[in-house]
């Protein structure tokens, strides 16, 4: 049975067509790649695995040679394969440079965006200005993306990244969307049991509320005041990889919170939240981060300067 079917692909391979390989054949071949499998490939895709492999059969086929070696746990490229990969980066990154000045000629960008964020601020801020970016831009195709981890927009296939913090990767551009900054806080009730500290080093002795995000240091906040930074390890029995429940803890009056002025502005005016060590705070702008290849895109630049003059009303 494996012998004639490989006699079947043999046969398949040697029968060269005149056509060319479709640039979706291309993409599906990169993904597949990208993601070492064709199950991962199809779930990215939305697409079922059968018919994944049943492209790459076609583009094997259209190209007259075998692209990857298949095994019951990953794939890899055979020695033509390299070669279909860097031509299939080359001739898509053509055909979406062609795509972003058509756009730009009828002045509507039109394609794929696939943008990734983190979980809350995606969920609370990113999410609902990309709503309003496809309602006025009706030829975007857009999938949003959340993680609590660092991304690689360019090996995980991003087009944006839209970030917290100031720490950007150097070999991509980055262009600043908001400024914000995150300030300590507790919930009156806990000051009234545990006091209200009055140094920073007094945040030892205290219940901290800790958000474990990304790379970041895990217990470690660093903070800025007068121009400098000072740094002070913190702890508590209550920790996180989510900002909501950490805020929901706060209000609970579980311990003092690291939390980023946009989330707490409403709470402090209520007077549920009270600001504590008031001259020091933490960097937390809001960042569009994309590869250098994407720098003249037409249809990033309009979802940037959207999302630019959408999050305007959130400086802080």
């Amino acid at each position: 049975m494996l012998a004639a079917s490989a006699a079947s692909v043999r046969f398949d391979m040697s029968q060269k067509k005149d056509t060319l390989p479709l640039p979706e054949d291309l993409r599906v071949l990169l993904t597949v790649i990208r993601k070492n499998g064709f199950a991962a490939a199809a779930d990215e895709l939305g697409l079922s695995p059968a018919y994944v492999s049943k492209r790459i059969q076609i583009l094997e086929t259209t190209l007259g040679t075998r692209l990857l070696h298949r095994t019951s746990r990953r794939v890899s490229l055979t020695e033509d394969g390299e070669r279909v990969q860097r031509w299939a980066l080359r001739i898509l990154d053509d055909f979406q440079q062609l795509h972003d000045e058509l756009s730009d000629a009828h002045d509507s960008p039109r394609g794929r965006l696939h943008i990734c964020s983190s979980f809350g601020f995606g969920r609370n801020h990113v999410a609902p200005a990309l709503s309003l970016l496809a309602e006025r831009y009706p030829q975007l195709e857009i999938r949003l993306d959340l993680f609590d981890r660092v991304v690689d927009i360019i090996d995980e296939g991003f087009d944006l990244e839209i970030r917290v913090g100031d720490d950007l990767p150097g070999q991509h551009i980055g262009r600043r969307l908001v400024s914000n900054r995150r300030v300590l806080c507790a919930a009156p009730g806990y000051l009234q049991r545990r006091g209200t500290p009055q140094t920073l080093d007094e945040l030892q002795q205290h219940d901290c509320l800790v958000i474990k995000e990304r790379d970041n240091a895990f217990g470690i906040w660093n903070l800025d005041r007068d121009g400098g930074q000072e740094s002070v390890r913190v702890s508590g029995p209550l920790s996180s990889n989510n900002g909501e429940i950490v805020l929901q803890w706060a209000l609970d009056g579980r311990g003092v919170l690291l939390r980023s002025l946009w989330d707490v502005k409403p709470l402090l005016e209520q007077g549920r939240l009270v600001q504590v060590l008031d001259d020091y705070s933490q960097s937390a702008n809001v960042w569009a981060v994309y590869p250098t290849r994407l720098a003249h895109s037409g249809k990033l630049r309009a979802c940037v300067e959207f999302l630019q003059e959408h999050f305007k009303g959130l400086s802080v």
